[in-house]
């Protein structure tokens, strides 16, 4: 008897320490596939994006157009319904990369990565398609200097103006209120802006580019943790750019109205945290302007809970010293 008992002893202590082991395994299984989980599924889609400049700067998809603007709807040439899937950017060799999964989907290393391009990569609805880039050409009619314009709240909130980007309030009937089509996206979504002097035919003139990267949003997070988490380069970087080219705002919301009324939302938009000046023109100077948008894959909030998700997104130009703020309503 006495051995009967101490055997069942023994065999719950076995079973204990089983079962406690299986706990343990499951936790660590859970870590080693984090990446995983956060980067291998979220896509976003139907993404509206509007360029304005201030009346000294003029705008152009042909850098050889007769007539110039002050308004770009980039919605009219952007692909529909394109796919951004997480990528990241590598700063030391200007390039974006994907993350390359073992068979256990567990990340490999970044020696495996595959590196994209624009031509394969870009603007593609396939399953190649991983981000959008957008191409367009700005000229001086005097000299000025060409920063991002702040975010304002126009006519109470209902609409905005100046730079910033937000989940798509989309209506929901059924509850008679407005749902946010970003599902967190907007969050882990960045601009990059690259500077590329060009001469009066659209041609680099030889100067250097400046790849700058917009952060919006920088300081929300899906979880509710609040305060700006840096995003990491992949290559060990304490950032995906040097701090001097990383634009960042705080975040962009919307809420109802009061009453609540279809197609009208109150919006409350972030301000920005860095300077936000990227070049300077002298009269009849021209750049290229270079717009990728994508998912950042180590953003701290490109997780599952995105899924398929619409944005809007808002850029807008200001020059100095002319007087001129650029700002004009986004309907």
């Amino acid at each position: 008897m006495k051995q009967r008992k101490q055997s069942n002893k023994n065999e719950k202590k076995i079973f204990l320490a089983f079962y406690m082991l299986l706990i343990l395994f499951t936790l660590v299984t859970v870590a080693s596939y984090t990446w995983f989980t956060i980067s291998r599924t979220p896509q976003v889609s139907d993404m509206n994006l509007y360029v304005n400049s201030a009346s000294r700067l003029e705008l152009s998809l042909d850098p050889l157009a007769e007539e110039w603007t002050l308004q770009l709807d980039l919605q009219d040439i952007m692909p529909s319904s394109t796919p951004l899937r997480p990528i990241t950017w590598v700063d030391e060799e200007q390039r974006f990369y994907a993350a390359a999964y073992g068979l256990d989907g567990r990340l490999q290393d970044f020696s495996k990565w595959e590196p994209l391009t624009d031509g394969r990569n870009a603007n593609k609805n396939t399953i190649e398609g991983y981000y959008i880039k957008l191409t367009l050409f700005a000229r001086a009619t005097q000299g000025v200097d060409v920063s991002l314009t702040p975010a304002i709240e126009v006519d109470q909130g209902i609409h905005g103006s100046g730079t910033y980007l937000i989940g798509t309030p989309i209506w929901n009937p059924e509850d008679v209120a407005h749902e946010n089509g970003g599902m967190g996206a907007e969050t882990a979504v960045r601009i990059g802006i690259r500077i590329t002097p060009v001469d009066d035919q659209g041609n680099p003139d030889g100067h250097d580019s400046i790849f700058y990267i917009y952060e919006p949003n920088c300081d929300g997070h899906i979880d509710g943790t609040e305060g700006y988490i840096p995003t990491q380069s992949v290559t060990g970087a304490p950032g995906l750019v040097d701090e001097q080219f990383l634009i960042r705002q705080s975040i962009s919301t919307w809420t109802e109205s009061d009453p609540v009324e279809h197609g009208v939302v109150i919006r409350d938009l972030g301000e920005f945290q860095d300077d936000t000046k990227l070049f300077t023109l002298a009269t009849g100077e021209m750049v290229m302007i270079d717009l990728y948008i994508w998912l950042e894959g180590q953003d701290y909030d490109c997780t599952n809970q995105i899924r398929d998700a619409q944005i809007l997104a808002s850029i807008q130009f200001e020059s100095d010293p002319t007087g001129q703020s650029g700002l004009q309503p986004i309907e």
